[in-house]
């Protein structure tokens, strides 16, 4: 089944709205897409709609109610912080072994392409020992890695792309989600990334451009 990680420089780049909306794009082809939140922090149950797994359901054309949520998002934390604080706080350990075996069963019975969304960065901690890093080799799954356009995006999506090379991930696809209100020019992020990303592709998403997920959709084979 194709599938891909969805991660990112940070929390806030864009990854749901990435996620959602190429979801929207492969459902409208046609394609039967599915989506994986495993793990959310600041998930507050009274206030479903603001959650992620939200936002995916809805681009996946489902109904939102509790049950569907805790179905895409099996480790939901309470407090706005990294997952590990967040679960320690509740008496809880995350584990990439844990968190994997959870995802399994949703992979296996999608009908099409996968999404597994990550929670914060690429290195955002699960525990003491283990990070975001670990789950997406786990999972096995080419990487899609969105980064916004801010001064210092470059360096912090270039070290990213790195830390998933040297960890034997593939990245396909970076996705430069324009940062609004920056005055870093959008293209000269793109071709500076471009020349040091090696073999994974660069594409822009401008404020208000929602043209891109055609051809996201042919860098990660996806049809």
């Amino acid at each position: 089944m194709t599938g891909f990680f969805v991660t990112g420089a940070g929390t806030d780049i864009g990854k749901t709205w990435v996620s959602a909306s190429l979801l929207r794009f492969w459902r409208y082809a046609g394609l039967h897409p599915a989506a994986i939140k495993p793990v959310a922090s600041g998930y507050d149950p009274r206030a479903l709609q603001d959650t992620d797994a939200a936002a995916l359901l809805t681009a996946l054309g489902r109904t939102v109610d509790a049950a569907a949520a805790e179905a895409m998002t099996p480790f939901r934390l309470r407090a706005p912080l990294s997952p590990d604080q967040a679960a320690a706080r509740e008496g809880v350990r995350l584990s990439v072994e844990a968190i994997a075996a959870a995802c399994a069963p949703l992979i296996t019975a999608a009908r099409g392409p996968v999404l597994i969304e990550g929670a914060g960065g690429v290195m955002t901690p699960l525990n003491e020992a283990e990070t975001m890093l670990d789950l997406a080799v786990a999972l096995g799954k080419p990487c899609l890695f969105v980064c916004g356009s801010y001064l210092g995006a470059i360096s912090h999506a270039l070290s990213g792309l790195a830390v998933l090379k040297a960890a034997g991930a593939t990245t396909p696809l970076l996705l430069v989600n324009e940062t609004p209100g920056s005055s870093v020019d959008l293209t000269e992020t793109v071709a500076t990334l471009a020349a040091h990303a090696g073999d994974t592709a660069v594409r822009a998403i401008a404020r208000g451009d929602d043209g891109v997920w055609a051809e996201a959709s042919r860098v990660l084979g996806v049809s």
